[in-house]
């Protein structure tokens, strides 16, 4: 079952499946800045553009380019600033 998801105004939009061993979503984010909270981990590989984020107990910005990839813990939040047209793909747990 594919389940899509809109978040920001439609800004950001993602399409969410069971993987063949975790949950995935692959999504596109609009210029702007956004925060998302995590329930489970998450390791968010960039596919286009560049992602900007602010991860959970860092002070330090930090670009993640297409092909790059960050982990964000479970139960936490982060913030991302997007200055492209962007998508990444993200999987859970």
């Amino acid at each position: 079952m594919i389940k899509h998801n809109s978040y920001f105004d439609n800004n950001v939009q993602s399409l969410g499946f069971q993987g063949e061993s975790q949950p995935v979503s692959v999504g596109v984010m609009a210029v702007g800045e956004y925060r998302f909270g995590t329930e489970a981990a998450e390791r968010m590989v960039v596919t286009s553009g560049a992602l900007t984020v602010l991860l959970p107990g860092s002070e330090n910005w930090q670009t993640f380019a297409a092909g790059e990839e960050f982990h964000v813990p479970a139960n936490s939040s982060f913030d991302l600033k997007i200055e492209q047209t962007s998508s990444y793909a993200c999987f859970y747990g």
